[in-house]
């Protein structure tokens, strides 16, 4: 597994999604029955284990290639919050409460839902809150664009 996180990244690991969590659950089992099963030898382990990676490495592969299999698979980011305005409809669809949704406008800093430019509930699950503030405007995006805009540039 240390392997694994050190080829996948870092950057992977930190943002699990459900196939993650499914590719890790089989990936434990596999190297359990391999340890305590009939035959239990580490190479069962290990190839059960790099079948399963390497078959999540195709998968994924196949779908950022295909974007309908992509959309069939994957869910999409939905807005909660646009120029102040929370749409009841989308928050019922997703199932966030007005308090969930105030909760994480407050951890970002910012006083009352009416100061919101954008909130959006990401595909990792996350809650990505913009202020119409200028002064509470969280700039660690933009630096972060920048620097992709310059490597891709130096290419």
């Amino acid at each position: 597994m240390v392997i694994a996180v050190r080829v996948f990244g870092k950057n992977q690991l930190s943002q699990l999604n459900a196939g993650d969590v499914i590719l890790l659950l089989l990936i434990s089992n596999a190297v359990q029955n391999a340890m305590v099963g009939s035959n239990s030898s580490l190479e069962g382990g290990i190839v059960a284990a790099l079948v399963l990676f390497v078959a999540n490495f195709v998968v994924k592969k196949f779908i950022f290639k295909n974007q309908k299999i992509k959309e069939l698979i994957e869910d999409h980011p939905y807005i909660l919050v646009k120029d102040g305005v929370v749409y009841p409809e989308i928050l019922r669809k997703v199932q966030i409460s007005v308090d969930e949704l105030e909760e994480a406008v407050h951890e970002h800093g910012i006083e009352k839902v009416a100061d919101v430019k954008l909130a959006i509930l990401e595909v990792d699950g996350n809650i990505s809150v913009i202020s119409t503030d200028k002064s509470t405007e969280q700039t660690h995006y933009s630096r972060h664009k920048i620097k992709l805009k310059r490597k891709f540039r130096n290419q």
